[in-house]
C-alpha cells in the first residue's frame, strides 16, 4: 500500500486560484474543477486571504511585534539587575 504524494502550492497558485474566484466572479466549485483541485482546499486559501486582508490581522501582527519586543527588553532588563545584584555584593562585601 503506497501512500499518495501531497500536493504543494505555491503562494502565487493559491493567490490567483482566490483570484479567479475574486475578481472573475468563477464560482468556488467551477474554479476549483477548472483547477483540478479540490473545492474545501480553494474555500481555505480564500478564508485565509479574507482573514489576511482584515485590519484585526494587521492589528495582531502589530500586536505580535510588540510583544517579541517587550519580551526580549524584559529579558534585558532581568539580565541588568542581576548584574546590579551582584555588583552590589561584591562592593558591600569589599568595603567591609
Amino acid at each position: 500500500m503506497s501512500k499518495k504524494a501531497r500536493r504543494r502550492y505555491t503562494a502565487e497558485f493559491k493567490a490567483e486560484a482566490v483570484a479567479l474566484v475574486e475578481r472573475q466572479e468563477y464560482g468556488v466549485a467551477e474554479a476549483a474543477r477548472s483547477l483540478g483541485i479540490n473545492r474545501s482546499l480553494l474555500d481555505r486559501w480564500m478564508r485565509k486571504e479574507r482573514e489576511r486582508q482584515s485590519p484585526q490581522h494587521d492589528q495582531q501582527e502589530g500586536q505580535a511585534e510588540e510583544l517579541e519586543r517587550l519580551r526580549e527588553e524584559n529579558r534585558k532588563l532581568r539580565m541588568e539587575k542581576e548584574i546590579l545584584k551582584k555588583a552590589a555584593a561584591f562592593f558591600a562585601k569589599e568595603s567591609n
